[in-house]
C-alpha cells in the first residue's frame, strides 16, 4: 500500500483531473494527516497510520511560502490555473483558515489574477459561520457529498464524532448555489468490521444510492457537480473503480436536471 503525504504548506504544481494546473496549499502538518474523515479510499492513507509530529503551518508561513512560489512561477512564465487548498486532510480544520483565504486571494490578485482559488473540503466544518463566509469568497467551493445514506457514510467515510448528513445538506443549501458538489462513486467489497471472512459491499452506484443523492443535489442547487472514481492506490483493499459508462450516465442525469456536471475517470 502506497500513500501520498504532501509537503506543507505549498506543493506542486500538479495536474488535476478536474481543475487543470493546480498549485496546492496544504494547511496540515507536512509529516502526517489531520482529518475529520478517515475515508477508506483516501490517497493519504488512514489517519492512525500517519499521526503527525509537526504542527500546522502558521498563517504567516503559508503567505510567505505562497508568495515565494508565485514569484518563482511568474519568473518561469508558468502561472497556475488554480490555487487549491487540499493536502493531508481537511483544510478548514486550520484555526486561521478564514484569514489564510483572505491572504491567498490577495496574492492571487497580485500575481495571477486569472487563477481560481479552490477549496476541497469534506463539508464537516461548514456549519461554522467563519468557514462558511470564507468559502463564499473562493471561486470553487468544492464540498464532498458521497451519498445521503448515513450507514454508507459511516462505513466508507468514517467521520470523527457525530455526522448528520441531513444537517450537512441544509448547510450546503445555505451557500445559495455558490457550491460545487464532489462525489466519489466506486464498487467493491471490504471485510465487515469485527468479523472474520465476511465481506460487505461499498458499491454506491445502484439506484438505491443514486436516486436519493440526485434528489439532494437538486435541493442544494449547486453551480456544478463533479462525479469521479478511484484514481490512485487506496489504503483499504477490495475497492474498484466505477465504470466509465456508469459515471457518464450519472453525469447525464445531473445535466438533465439543469445542473452542469463533469465525470472524471
Amino acid at each position: 500500500m502506497s500513500t501520498i503525504i504532501y509537503p506543507s504548506p505549498i506543493f506542486g504544481p500538479v495536474h488535476s483531473r478536474r481543475l487543470g494546473i493546480s498549485l496546492g496549499i496544504n494547511l496540515l502538518p507536512a509529516d502526517g494527516k489531520v482529518c475529520s474523515f478517515d475515508c477508506i479510499y483516501c490517497e493519504c492513507g488512514f489517519n492512525e497510520d500517519h499521526r503527525p509530529s509537526k504542527p500546522m503551518p502558521t498563517r504567516e508561513e503559508v503567505a510567505e511560502q505562497l508568495e515565494k512560489r508565485l514569484m518563482q512561477m511568474t519568473a518561469e512564465g508558468q502561472l497556475p490555473d488554480v490555487l487549491t487548498f487540499a493536502g493531508n486532510g481537511e483544510p478548514t480544520c486550520h484555526p486561521h483558515f478564514p484569514e489564510i483565504i483572505d491572504d491567498t486571494i490577495a496574492l492571487r490578485d497580485r500575481f495571477c489574477p486569472k487563477a481560481r482559488v479552490s477549496v476541497l473540503s469534506n463539508s464537516t466544518m461548514i456549519h461554522h459561520k467563519s468557514v462558511h463566509d470564507a468559502l463564499m469568497k473562493v471561486d470553487n467551493n468544492i464540498l464532498k457529498l458521497d451519498t445521503v445514506d448515513p450507514a454508507y457514510i459511516n462505513k466508507v467515510d468514517h467521520p470523527n464524532g457525530t455526522f448528520d448528513v441531513s444537517q450537512i445538506i441544509e448547510h450546503m443549501k445555505a451557500f445559495d448555489g455558490h457550491i460545487i458538489i464532489q462525489t466519489m462513486f466506486m464498487r467493491g467489497y471490504i471485510a465487515k468490521s469485527g468479523t472474520g471472512s465476511d465481506v460487505e459491499s461499498v458499491d454506491n452506484t445502484s439506484e438505491e444510492y443514486i436516486g436519493p443523492w440526485l434528489k439532494a443535489v437538486k435541493a442544494i442547487s449547486p453551480q456544478q457537480v463533479m462525479v469521479y472514481t478511484i484514481d490512485r492506490e487506496t489504503p483499504m483493499s477490495g475497492l474498484q473503480k466505477a465504470p466509465r459508462e456508469l459515471l457518464d450516465a450519472i453525469r447525464d442525469r445531473v445535466i438533465a436536471e439543469g445542473i452542469p456536471c463533469t465525470a472524471s475517470y
